[in-house]
């Protein structure tokens, strides 16, 4: 920051220290706001739907900056752009459908949990799925291997015996 008071131009930072132009000029309103501290600590809100919905609306309909909205409201430029996309293509209603927060579920094919009890039923059942998977898998070998021999026949050469 001492350097852009000292009158140095923002090019020259930004390649000198491989910096983005706009993380840049983020980081110069943050100070300008909210002096040492807001280069330290980000204000984060955590907004409901309604108001969510209202600052999209505000980008799309109005033709607010995203910068100047992301300043004013303390959003991060990444969420409120996730926000845009749902907006655009699902519409302004699945802003108040998101429920889900963190890590996503885990694939079905990723082992239990083992401190979790299972009923006979759910225990058969992983295990029909990991069968299936399994056969899925020496299928796809079988035809490799296939497929291996085949062109090996074709240029003459005698099969693998491995």
């Amino acid at each position: 920051m001492r350097l852009f008071l000292s009158g140095m131009p923002q090019r020259r930072i930004c390649k000198q220290y491989h910096l983005g132009q706009h993380y840049l000029e983020n980081l110069i309103d943050r100070y300008r706001q909210y002096g040492e501290d807001g280069l330290h600590t980000k204000k984060h809100n955590i907004l409901n739907a309604q108001e969510k919905e209202r600052l999209v609306r505000l980008f799309i309909e109005k033709g607010v900056t995203l910068r100047q909205i992301c300043k004013e409201h303390g959003v991060s430029k990444t969420a409120f752009e996730k926000w845009v996309r749902m907006a655009r293509t699902l519409g302004y209603n699945s802003l108040h459908n998101v429920t889900q927060r963190g890590r996503p579920p885990k694939d079905p094919m990723a082992r239990p949990k083992k401190n979790t009890p299972q009923t006979e039923l759910e225990k058969l059942q992983t295990e029909n799925l990991r069968l299936r998977a399994e056969i899925a898998l020496l299928k796809k070998v079988k035809a490799l291997v296939e497929e291996e021999e085949a062109r090996a026949r074709l240029n003459g050469q005698k099969p693998s015996t491995n």
